[in-house]
């Protein structure tokens, strides 16, 4: 059985390992371990950016996702934006995310404050869009566009 809770400081270890594996994993890079580090504790101070979430299958976390929070104006609330998703090798394909996203939106049907669900996915990332697509999410009404700072 899937249990997702809300992740918990003494996660953090966990989260940044999960992190590395899956920069290594979807781009190929090594983050800096300092860097990340410091990026996730972050979170636990300030709750107001961002929430970790995690799934646990027999005592054990498999997989970790990050919401953060947008200000809709055009909605008056909050819409739950899912980053950082990863699940352990051995636990793909037995929906954990699946449990993961309905975990979030019996979390937004359950407040008047929040509006929705987004994420970003890799356009070469077809597994995901897959799954996205059962789960009820449409990838059609936007193009997301960005700029980073080198």
């Amino acid at each position: 059985m899937i249990n997702v809770r809300e992740a918990s400081i003494e996660d953090v270890p966990t989260i940044v390992e999960f992190q590395q594996y899956m920069a290594k994993e979807t781009e190929g890079i090594t983050l800096d371990t300092s860097i990340l580090s410091a990026g996730v504790q972050h979170v636990f101070s300030h709750p107001n950016v961002a929430k970790y979430y995690v799934a646990e299958s027999d005592g054990k976390v498999i997989s970790c996702l990050l919401v953060c929070y947008e200000w809709s104006e055009w909605r008056n609330g909050i819409i739950f934006w899912i980053e950082s998703v990863y699940v352990t090798k051995g636990e793909r394909g037995k929906k954990v995310f699946t449990t993961m996203y309905k975990f979030l939106q019996q979390l937004v049907n359950g407040d008047d404050q929040l509006k929705g669900i987004r994420l970003y996915v890799e356009k070469a990332n077809y597994t995901a869009q897959k799954v996205y697509r059962n789960l009820g999410m449409d990838g059609e009404h936007y193009k997301m566009y960005e700029w980073m700072k080198s």
